[in-house]
């Protein structure tokens, strides 16, 4: 949990606890005492535990940590050309509205969101063909984020090996990353959806969709 965070969950549970000893009603001082405890109890060790039973990877700079992989069948040079082709990566990322193209570095990336569409600019800070792209977005974002994308050889020759690593400042802190696990908003099932269907479009020439179908879970973290 960030230093902000932290210090808000501390602030409105000694208010709680506050409240709950002025209240003349005891049950009311039993509930807000003890609400208030737990959220300073939690301010204090910097934990969320529902983060944790939802499996919501963070650092210690209170980022949320997103990792997987996949293996493509095709040699890494071809694999970097598409994702380095900026604004067609929509056609591989659901959530992705649009990548509008700046200058040799900087884009425009417009994302879906609950509550309508996100945007922020961003920047390319490694660009090594047919091995690795790395970005950071820019100061001001709505959402901060950086993260790579690695072009590995496949054991076995069986192709190359994909990797991308995201990491993301969530707007309302932990708490968000919760709220939009909730919800539905998955971005480690995202990742592991769009890493998919870009293998079937290497492979096979096509991405097939899947809106309005069922889609069992897969496993983040791993490889195809």
């Amino acid at each position: 949990m960030p230093p902000l965070e932290r210090s808000v969950v501390g602030s409105v549970g000694v208010a709680l606890i506050g409240a709950g000893l002025r209240s003349a009603r005891p049950l009311q001082k039993i509930v807000l005492g003890g609400v208030g405890a737990g959220l300073t109890a939690l301010a204090a060790s910097g934990r969320n535990p529902l983060a944790t039973a939802l499996k919501i990877r963070q650092n210690a700079q209170g980022e949320v940590l997103v990792s997987d992989a996949v293996t493509v069948g095709k040699p890494a040079a071809e694999l970097y050309a598409r994702w380095r082709d900026l604004a067609r990566l929509p056609d591989l990322m659901t959530h992705l509205q649009a990548v509008e193209v700046l200058d040799d570095r900087r884009s425009r990336w417009t994302v879906k969101a609950p509550t309508g569409t996100v945007s922020w600019e961003a920047e390319l800070t490694a660009d090594e063909p047919g091995q690795r792209l790395a970005w950071q977005s820019l100061p001001g974002a709505a959402v901060e984020n950086h993260g790579e994308v690695l072009f590995r050889p496949a054991p076995g020759d069986r192709g190359t090996e994909v990797v991308v690593r995201l990491a993301y400042r969530p707007p309302a802190g932990t708490a968000g990353a919760v709220v939009a696990r909730l919800a539905g908003e998955e971005p480690a099932q995202q990742l592991r959806d769009d890493l998919m269907r870009f293998k079937r479009e290497q492979e096979l020439g096509f991405a097939p969709t899947t809106q309005g179908q069922s889609s069992g879970r897969a496993a983040t973290g791993g490889q195809a």
